[in-house]
């Protein structure tokens, strides 16, 4: 399965990722690290997802920081 980030996406996780890393220390790495899990299990895993109302593209929340 292909998966594709869009761009407003990845403008979202830059801005999580330097919120968390305001939190604290190494939080946003590790978001970071959760995305990135979690968007390989949707290339192995996908298509069984939920879809997103007016769109082709299926939908998943992410486990770590939903």
């Amino acid at each position: 399965m292909n998966v594709r980030v869009l761009r407003s996406a990845r403008r979202t996780i830059a801005d999580g990722i330097r919120f968390y890393e305001r939190q604290e220390s190494g939080v946003g790495a590790y978001f970071l690290s959760s995305i990135m899990s979690d968007l390989r299990s949707l290339k192995i895993y996908g298509g069984g997802h939920q879809k997103n109302d007016n769109t082709p593209y299926l939908r998943m929340v992410c486990k770590r920081f939903p």
